[in-house]
């Protein structure tokens, strides 16, 4: 009897968990257009992301290889590693913050929501799965949602057509770069150890034209700089990854859920810390995106809905 009611509860405290785990990890995701925007105004952007890089692979690298003792790459991984870390760290991050200088942080989290989505469709070009009409409709009502919320935002200047096709490159290499992690055989190598060294590597990729376009009068390293850079390192590159693949692990199909309060809690967020204006664009826009994002990633199944 002792025995069968303690499944129950050590079953209801796991979901009490995984709930704040949940939620941290949205408001965290969320988190990284506004703290980018903060350390624009007193950096430049690859200064930023350079960085930043190199707190969060440091730290992952100090975990991977001396606190728990993780193998190093080998062989054909060291390429894997480097040419992930291109797509996913230099290229998607690099213009990521590049784009944030002319959008908005509402924006930005709003764009990085849909990154699903692309995943899906580059997924019909690389890895030829099947191109059918929701995903092509997923697709157009997310870009129409991302065009709506920013609607107002051109006339003050405030977002840029400019801003927002880099932005669009951006998060198709971050799709093309999930699709060849997923695609590749990586021989049980542990992720914090791919995380640490791609996040390196892509930094280093970075370096020469961070160097090349360096202004020291546009960079002030003081508080803003540093609480920018080390809440974009820890709490975004390091705590909510993790906390999404521990997420993965409990239940990949609640998981996929938390997905969509990502661009609720990016607004917000973005209106608080930045005083971006919400307005009934806004409202729609982000209606239009979770539309899309639930429509691209359900699949039904004896009624249950699945998120791949």
């Amino acid at each position: 009897m002792n025995y069968s009611a303690a499944i129950p509860a050590k079953s209801n405290r796991q979901q009490y968990i995984a709930m704040i785990a949940g939620f941290l990890f949205a408001a965290l995701w969320a988190s990284a257009s506004t703290a980018t925007k903060l350390g624009l105004v007193v950096a430049q952007p690859l200064v930023i992301a350079v960085v930043r890089f190199a707190v969060a692979s440091s730290i992952m690298l100090s975990i991977s290889h001396i606190v728990t003792r993780q193998r190093l790459p080998a062989g054909k991984e060291w390429r894997q590693i480097a040419v992930y870390g291109l797509m996913n760290i230099s290229i998607y991050l690099g213009l990521y913050v590049v784009a944030m200088q002319t959008v908005t942080a509402g924006i930005g989290a709003l764009a990085v929501a849909t990154n699903p989505v692309f995943i899906s469709f580059l997924s019909v070009i690389f890895l030829k799965h099947k191109l059918n009409g929701k995903l092509i409709f997923s697709i157009l009502i997310c870009t129409a949602g991302v065009v709506c919320a920013a609607w107002p935002l051109f006339s003050e200047a405030a977002v840029t057509t400019k801003g927002l096709l880099i932005l669009l490159f951006s998060m198709l290499s971050y799709s093309a770069g999930a699709i060849y992690f997923s695609a590749k055989d990586w021989n049980g190598l542990s992720l914090i150890t791919i995380n640490g060294w791609q996040t390196l590597l892509g930094g280093i990729f970075l370096l020469p034209f961070t160097l090349f376009f360096y202004k020291s009068g546009s960079n002030h390293f003081g508080n803003v700089f540093w609480s920018s850079v080390l809440w974009l390192a820890i709490p975004v590159s390091i705590v909510a990854v993790q906390l999404w693949l521990w997420l993965l692990q409990i239940n990949p199909v609640r998981a996929g859920l938390w997905l969509f309060l990502c661009p609720l809690f990016g607004f917000l967020i973005a209106a608080w810390i930045t005083k971006d204006i919400i307005s009934i664009y806004t409202v729609i826009g982000v209606t239009l995106v979770i539309a899309g994002l639930f429509l691209a990633r359900m699949k039904t199944k004896k009624s249950e809905i699945l998120f791949d």
